[in-house]
């Protein structure tokens, strides 16, 4: 596996941790729909949380969750909109960013709630 794989597989374990530590409780990990995979889908309360994790090992080209663009955007909000239909959801979405930055051997975790919204 490439490096840059390994890296995002550790983010997205770090998140679901964070989460976890955090009294969310994680639905799904890697949840697919068409062209779309929602890292993480979490709920705490009343509240379905969905999580896209951006792991980087330097901000050289700009923090994490710059790299989350339109597109990704619109593919989530395409997919979560089938997920909360097809699982008959009675819940608030928001949509979340947990950045991750390594930096030697620690990692900085950012939870960015409410990250963009849906439209």
């Amino acid at each position: 596996m490439a490096t840059h794989n390994e890296l995002g597989k550790k983010g997205e374990e770090l998140a679901s941790e964070f989460l976890q530590k955090n009294n969310y409780i994680i639905l799904e990990r890697n949840w697919r729909f068409k062209k779309a995979e929602v890292d993480i889908i979490a709920q705490k309360d009343t509240i379905l949380a969905i999580v896209e994790v951006k792991t980087r090992s330097s901000d050289y080209f700009g923090n994490p969750q710059d790299f989350v663009n339109q597109k990704k955007i619109k593919l989530l909000v395409e997919a979560i909109n089938e997920y909360v239909i097809s699982k008959d959801l009675d819940v608030e979405v928001r949509f979340d960013i947990i950045s991750i930055l390594k930096n030697k051997n620690n990692f900085d975790i950012k939870h960015l709630r409410d990250a963009f919204l849906h439209f």
